[in-house]
């Protein structure tokens, strides 16, 4: 079985942190956030009934 030289273990080594870093950004900034809609929401909060 070569054994590979280690020339190439640097360069895959580059080759696959490139490529982790470079996916980790594509998906990032691939959804932009849409901005909240400009019609309020109103919260309503029913009255809590204890019975203790």
């Amino acid at each position: 079985m070569p054994q590979m030289a280690p020339i190439s273990w640097l360069l895959l080594f580059f080759i696959f942190s490139s490529t982790l870093i470079l996916f980790t950004v594509i998906n990032y900034y691939y959804l932009t956030p849409t901005p909240p809609s400009s019609s309020k929401m109103l919260i309503t909060q029913s009255p809590l009934t204890w019975k203790w």
